[in-house]
């Protein structure tokens, strides 16, 4: 039901198949297997003022990770649109961030899929605004990206690793951690594309290195705003550095300040 229009705003919405209401209080089945596995992807979408910023890239490489898990197809574009449009009318939200789950649906106990999976989407509708406050950062001695991991590229709903190092960031007093790979090589933040920008150029490390295909970092490649190159070990103070995703561009030094903002919003002034 839509909010009457004299209330204020929920700081939060949450649907499942026909449900609706409050993130803590919408059910997920027990027997869900992106539940009991991480067996799912997800996109998180930024709207503002009711629109989703890049939505048919994040639903190409929604339908990319869903490919590589062998999942069933996810809904599509009008779907999505009506899941945000209804999220919107129930909640007062018009600038948040979109989160969209698909798994492989509900089975028996074990890791044996279901022979005809019915897939399963639930989403999450949050209050959101760019931050481009300044980050602190730890190189994680705990978690490294696997160069060679088939999985790399896929958002799927499995982030144990990328929770362990955020939380090994926050005991040693710091806001995030960057991620190394198995070469030695930094590859990226715990939730966000790493890049640095040496004389005027934006840099970041190839896909080959382990990191995630961020939508954001595709935008920037496409633009030749961002190029390829591979980081060293660790990162240089006189150069600037951000973290970068689809909801917000963090500075890692002061020398990227000033920067971090105006890259994010270029890139989605060229959408």
């Amino acid at each position: 039901m839509p909010l009457p229009k004299s209330a204020p705003p929920v700081e939060a919405i949450a649907w499942c198949e026909s449900q609706w209401g409050h993130p803590d209080e919408v059910a997920l089945p027990l027997s869900d297997r992106g539940l009991a596995l991480g067996d799912g992807v997800f996109e998180t979408v930024l709207i503002r003022q009711g629109t989703p910023q890049l939505l048919r890239e994040h639903l190409q490489r929604w339908l990319m990770s869903a490919k590589l898990l062998e999942l069933p197809p996810p809904p599509g574009e009008a779907a999505v649109q009506a899941w945000l449009s209804e999220a919107i009318a129930r909640s007062g939200i018009k600038d948040g961030a979109l989160r969209i789950n698909w798994s492989r649906g509900s089975s028996n106990r074990g890791l044996i899929p279901p022979r005809t999976p019915i897939g399963r989407c639930w989403g999450t509708f949050h209050m959101h605004h760019p931050r481009f406050q300044p980050t602190k950062v730890i190189i994680s001695k705990q978690v490294r990206r696997w160069s060679d991991d088939p999985l790399a590229s896929c958002k799927s709903l499995n982030y144990g690793a990328q929770v362990l190092a955020r939380s090994e960031a926050l005991r040693q007093g710091a806001d995030d951690a960057l991620l190394l790979n198995t070469e030695g090589e930094l590859c990226c933040g715990s939730s966000a594309n790493l890049l640095v920008q040496r004389s005027g150029q934006w840099l970041t490390p190839p896909i080959r290195s382990g990191c995630l295909p961020g939508v954001m970092r595709a935008q920037g490649l496409e633009l030749n705003v961002i190029k390829e190159e591979a980081l060293s070990s660790s990162l240089r103070e006189d150069e600037p550095a951000v973290l970068l995703n689809s909801l917000d561009c963090r500075p890692l030094n002061n020398q990227a300040k000033l920067l971090s903002r105006r890259l994010f919003e270029q890139l989605l002034r060229s959408a």
